[in-house]
């Protein structure tokens, strides 16, 4: 038990600002080159194929978050039950985690994979997608949704490699697949571009890069992890309502995202047509990937407030949170200031054509305008997960997902002529608003920690 005690009294003791950056560089560095991953298909498939495949993959992403929704459930639920199990030095919980993990994974995985197959077009046509964007859309999706079991593997194990505490390790075997999916994009791309096949490419790519993943992983726990196993694979009834209480925020802020840009595409095509859900298409690729270090900081800050909150360290807690809010949003800074100075040279990363990249510009700068605030968010998110406070992690992105933004998205195109625009603007509104009320709700948990721990002296 020795690394484990190491990592546990490490997360217990050391100073915070020092233990965010070692728990957070490798998980941010890793995440960015996993959120590269997503990035990298449309930028090739802009560049290599054009701006309506380009158009085609992005419009597809948000149906690809089931899987990474079902993943985030399973790991995220696994992670914070794993960190919280090392602070109570619980070791039977320690040894069912992974068993459950591949069991649950292999169900949700072959649901996933037949049902995404099968209704591949319908559900693109939610999302407004029509004419050559839906067939290239049916192409790149069904082939990704093939992938479906490796994906949901290697993303929610890895997220039990972070619950505890080996974040370099965690990010070393996610960052090689990454690294792979990168290299082999323009190589399929160009090879099946001859044959008018490039966006297959693009996706071939991807599932044969996360298959490496996943067998890297399963390689990891049966060989090189000392105390988490794979051991009985097999649904543990007294595991699962501890893990879907967590995970279930984790699920709805994928899945949610999912309706709320299906919504943005279904109001940019009744505004805009196909030129709006390219423009759209574009800077939502943005806006995805600018949250991916964000989430890599979150995952630096699971483990240290789980732990802490397990061993009773409430103080501690705390103090861990302000530090790595205050990280974020130092980090925000990285993508918010190139966006608001150089919109239309960000979008054309996407678009080759100058002017549909100018014609977006003034939407693009005003969506981003509240992304600065968003660490906020994420850690106070991750702050509820981690301390096993299910509900209110579900209510935060309840609030962001659908019950602030969609009504927004509908309403604001119709008032005073915005029109398209009102979409990009509902965007930063939703998010300006929920900041508020994040902040409030983390206040209101730690007011409540002293006295919780007082109680427990008694």
């Amino acid at each position: 038990m020795k690394q484990t005690l190491d990592t546990r009294t490490k997360l217990l003791t050391q100073n915070p600002f020092s233990l965010m950056l070692e728990l957070s560089i490798p998980a941010i560095l890793g995440m960015v080159v996993v959120g590269l991953y997503n990035l990298m298909d449309s930028v090739f498939v802009g560049q290599l194929v054009g701006s309506v495949q380009m158009g085609a993959v992005s419009i597809s992403y948000p149906f690809t978050l089931i899987n990474g929704g079902s993943a985030a459930m399973l790991g995220v639920g696994s992670a914070s039950l794993l960190s919280r199990a090392i602070g109570k030095k619980d070791e039977d919980t320690i040894h069912k985690i992974m068993g459950n993990l591949v069991a649950m994974v292999l169900l949700l995985s072959a649901i996933i994979t037949v049902v995404g197959m099968v209704f591949t077009r319908p559900i693109l046509t939610l999302a407004g997608a029509s004419g050559e964007i839906l067939n290239y859309a049916e192409k790149y999706l069904r082939i990704v949704y093939a992938g479906s079991l490796f994906v949901n593997f290697f993303q929610s194990a890895n997220m039990v490699i972070r619950g505890e505490g080996q974040l370099k390790k965690a990010m070393g075997i996610i960052a090689s697949g990454a690294i792979l999916n990168i290299i082999l994009d323009p190589i399929f791309i160009t090879v099946l571009n001859k044959s008018g096949h490039g966006i297959e490419g693009a996706a071939y790519a991807t599932i044969f890069s996360q298959f490496i993943q996943a067998a890297i992983t399963l390689w990891y726990f049966k060989k090189k992890s000392v105390h988490v196993k794979i051991e009985r694979v097999h649904i543990e009834s007294s595991l699962l309502p501890q893990i879907l209480a967590v995970g279930v925020s984790a699920l709805l802020m994928q899945v949610l995202t999912l309706v709320q840009q299906t919504v943005i595409y279904r109001v940019a095509a009744n505004y805009g047509g196909e030129t709006s859900q390219i423009l759209l298409g574009a800077a939502l690729r943005v806006w995805n990937f600018a949250f991916v270090p964000l989430w890599g900081i979150s995952q630096g800050f699971q483990p240290a407030a789980g732990t802490n909150f397990g061993a009773k360290k409430y103080d501690r807690v705390k103090r861990l949170t302000g530090v790595f809010v205050a990280s974020a949003t130092v980090l925000s800074l990285l993508f918010y200031i190139p966006v608001e100075l150089f919109p239309s040279n960000v979008l054309s990363l996407f678009i080759k054509e100058r002017d549909i990249a100018l014609s977006g510009a003034t939407n693009f700068r005003i969506m981003f305008s509240t992304y600065i605030f968003q660490g906020s968010f994420i850690i106070a998110v991750t702050l509820f997960q981690s301390l096993g406070k299910a509900n209110k992690a579900t209510m935060l992105v309840l609030l962001r997902q659908i019950i602030l933004f969609i009504p927004l998205a509908v309403i604001l195109p119709m008032i005073g002529g915005l029109g398209i625009r009102g979409v990009w603007l509902a965007i930063a509104l939703a998010d300006a608003i929920l900041v508020v009320i994040t902040v409030s709700m983390m206040l209101g948990e730690f007011h409540k920690m002293p006295a919780t721990e007082a109680a427990k002296r008694r």
